[in-house]
């Protein structure tokens, strides 16, 4: 049996995610292919469907990718680059959701589905992880 020369290293829900994945391995060396990026390009709403954009490494360097991607937090950080902290319970991990909570977040969501606009009335909050604390 022959062995496997890609080893699939993490999964994105769109390109664009992936792609900046893609960029920090490449400088440090590492060869990347995008798998049904094109897809998901081409209707965002399959991404789910085909299991969202796959990033592949080499196998010989899948070790070596770990190790880079280890050092990007994947959690939010502070205009100095230090992680953000809940108020409630100190936690670090904390990740920016969008929170639709009134009519007018509602409304602008759906003008956004139909249109294809940017929804200005979405607003944006920072979610603990740890507690599911919501805060701004």
């Amino acid at each position: 049996m022959e062995e496997e020369k890609f080893k699939l290293l993490r999964r994105f829900q769109y390109t664009s995610e992936a792609i900046i994945y893609q960029g920090k391995l490449e400088s440090q060396g590492v060869e990347v292919f995008l798998r049904d990026n094109n897809i998901v390009d081409s209707n965002p709403l399959y991404s789910n469907a085909v299991g969202g954009v796959k990033l592949f490494v080499k196998t010989e360097d899948y070790q070596k990718a770990e190790e880079i991607l280890g050092e990007v937090s994947l959690y939010s950080v502070d205009d100095e680059n230090q992680p953000i902290q809940c108020p409630k319970c100190s936690s670090n991990q904390i990740e920016l959701i969008t929170s639709i909570k009134d009519w007018k977040s509602f409304i602008s969501y759906a003008l956004f589905i139909l249109t294809y606009v940017f929804p200005f009335g979405v607003k944006y909050k920072y979610k603990c992880n740890e507690c599911k604390f919501e805060f701004n």
